[in-house]
């Protein structure tokens, strides 16, 4: 149930950080054709609900697998920013989450980071969120 949940959460986050941040967003490479939608190639990408729950399976795995490593290896350089630097860290998995969703297009779902001040401040909105997230479902039981 746990995994589901930050699965939601996550899937929550990356499409707020979508309507948030320009230079975020999340295409459907099987769009819908709608000629006087103004599009140049008249094609619209129309995200569905699918597509963003396949980019936050890649987030999710990115964030459990890679990010880790990364911490790990980033310990001197964080510490010596006082925490700063995990801000970074956070933009590049964010950043490694959209170079993999363009290059496989999972079911046509693709989740574009436009440079590294976009996946900065995606990284910011995507934390907030998944903190105020954390702050709801957590379990209320004194112990």
């Amino acid at each position: 149930m746990g995994l589901v949940l930050r699965l939601i959460v996550n899937a929550l986050a990356l499409w707020v950080a979508t309507l948030i941040v320009p230079g975020i967003s999340l295409r459907e490479t099987t769009g819908i054709y709608a000629p006087d939608a103004g599009a140049v190639d008249s094609q619209v990408s129309v995200p569905t609900i699918t597509a963003l729950l396949i980019v936050a399976v890649v987030f999710t795995l990115v964030n459990a697998v890679v990010k880790p490593i990364v911490q790990f290896l980033s310990l001197p350089l964080t510490i010596l920013t006082l925490g700063l630097f995990l801000l970074v860290v956070n933009a590049l998995m964010l950043m490694l989450t959209s170079w993999i969703t363009g290059a496989v297009q999972l079911f046509g779902a693709e989740y574009v980071v436009s440079g590294f001040w976009a996946a900065f401040f995606g990284a910011i909105v995507i934390g907030l969120v998944n903190w105020v997230s954390s702050l709801v479902t957590r379990d209320k039981t004194w112990e």
